[in-house]
């Protein structure tokens, strides 16, 4: 296994492990239907915009050539951002946990700087990753709505 920045070529990657992690870490979350009906191939898209952006730094984790999980980071997108890096997104696939990856993934979006992510609220597997990182709920929720689903989410910072 290992972790390097992303290359446009590894987007329909990302966007595989984007569907899947999401199907398999949000099912208790997020309606069946919704979850059904992600679609790798707009995700895809995407995936390509952000990484030639120049803005957001995102980095794969690779099984061989497969991708199996992604992290992307950039400047705090929040207009009141306790830290100036924000972790925006990070996803390994179930069958890549406990590998590794996903501890190699937040040291190459945000090392050990101070920075700050928003998190599900109802994710405990996510919640003590990010504890054992230093990460800590800050007191800072948003609700937002997926397929019909309103969702709590939660801020934490390190």
């Amino acid at each position: 296994m290992s972790v390097r920045s992303a290359r446009e070529s590894d987007a329909a990657g990302i966007a595989a492990v984007h569907v899947q992690a999401w199907r398999e870490a949000y099912a208790h979350l997020m309606p069946a239907a919704f979850l059904s009906s992600l679609d790798t191939e707009r995700r895809e898209a995407g995936w390509k915009s952000i990484i030639d952006d120049e803005i957001t730094d995102v980095f794969v984790a690779l099984d061989g050539e497969k991708v199996i999980g992604w992290a992307s980071a950039g400047a705090g997108r929040d207009s009141s951002s306790p830290a100036a890096r924000e972790l925006e997104g990070i996803y390994v696939i179930a069958a890549a946990y406990g590998s590794g990856a996903g501890q190699q993934l937040l040291d190459a979006a945000v090392g050990d700087d101070a920075a700050y992510l928003w998190m599900a609220e109802n994710n405990p597997r996510a919640e003590a990753f990010y504890r054992r990182n230093r990460f800590e709920r800050d007191g800072m929720v948003k609700t937002e709505s997926f397929g019909g689903a309103s969702v709590h989410v939660v801020r934490l910072t390190r």
